[in-house]
């Protein structure tokens, strides 16, 4: 890839991540020097000369949520400032994006709110990772390139069916049926369905589970583990359904408030997440998280983009 024709660019997010992607691209990661100024503002320097250049900079909206985003946004307009040719977000987890539409009166819908500060920043596209809800790629006037980690966990969890027969794959609530069965189809397991009200947000109750689990080894699928309620409700009722082992998968670790000490007190042998949010300091070291990188999957993304090539023929 030459290099004078492109750049790649983080924030304070997850920089090990976009040094894996420039790895394996074999080219630096572009110089940014983001500094805050006494009272808290940000500020952000670009240490490259991008005239002309197609950019793109890497930086999940991941915890704090709210500084990340603003770094973003700076990094962008700096950029865009800087004349470069085009600007692109590579958002591994996009933050907000469960508030997707309006769940009572007088609320908002802050994945839209996030969609319009990136297209006022300048950004020229979106590249974002399994997004809670798929229709807010439609918030966006500029192009967006919708990625799924699945690839990547399909064969991070084949070591985990030795037989298939006895393996079933489980959406954790109704909302997730689809992404389940797409990894029940790819690795040729059943699947299987547990059945959830919520009462109120991060807050779940199990109902009944939908499908035979008993005496077999269950997989959970789920976009992104939070507080890891629904997760560890799930993981004990199919427990006490009367499966054989429990573990889970996901696309983003976030991990926030009890999650840790939840995953560490349920059934669950074994959590398979990407690295596109870092692990918490609280989880590192624990047995139970197994990280893939989809680094590598980023980095062919960036490649096909700046080339022109299709992004799509990815995942077929």
């Amino acid at each position: 890839m030459p290099l004078r024709t492109v750049w790649i660019f983080t924030g304070g997010a997850n920089r090990p991540l976009a040094e894996a992607i420039c790895n394996y691209l074999e080219m630096p990661l572009g110089r940014c020097k983001i500094s805050r100024f006494s009272d808290g503002e940000l500020f952000a320097e670009i240490g490259e000369n991008v005239r002309g250049v197609d950019v793109f900079v890497v930086q999940p909206t991941c915890s704090p949520v709210n500084d990340h985003i603003m770094e973003l946004l700076i990094m962008i307009d700096a950029l865009k400032r800087a004349s470069a040719g085009s600007v692109t977000a590579v958002m591994p987890y996009y933050g907000y994006a469960r508030q997707d539409r309006k769940v009572a009166p007088r609320t908002p819908i802050t994945a839209k709110l996030v969609a319009d500060l990136l297209s006022a920043s300048g950004v020229s596209r979106v590249v974002a990772m399994d997004l809670h809800a798929g229709q807010i790629q439609g918030f966006f006037d500029v192009p967006f390139d919708h990625l799924y980690a699945m690839p990547v966990l399909v064969e991070a969890l084949r070591p985990f069916v030795v037989d298939p027969p006895r393996t079933v794959m489980v959406s954790p609530d109704a909302g997730g049926v689809q992404r389940t069965r797409a990894f029940a189809k790819r690795l040729n397991i059943d699947l299987a369905i547990v059945d959830k009200r919520r009462e109120k947000a991060n807050v779940s109750e199990v109902m009944n589970i939908i499908g035979d689990v008993h005496g077999r080894t269950c997989i959970l699928c789920d976009d992104m583990i939070d507080t890891a309620g629904t997760l560890c409700n799930a993981a004990k009722a199919l427990k006490d359904a009367g499966a054989a082992r429990v573990l889970a998968c996901a696309t983003h670790g976030v991990l926030s408030g009890p999650a840790v000490q939840r995953i560490e007190e349920s059934p669950l042998e074994a959590v398979v997440i990407t690295d596109s949010i870092p692990l918490p300091d609280k989880a590192q070291g624990s047995k139970r998280y197994v990280v893939v990188s989809v680094a590598k999957l980023l980095a062919e993304t960036i490649k096909r983009i700046h080339q022109g090539d299709s992004v799509s023929s990815l995942f077929t």
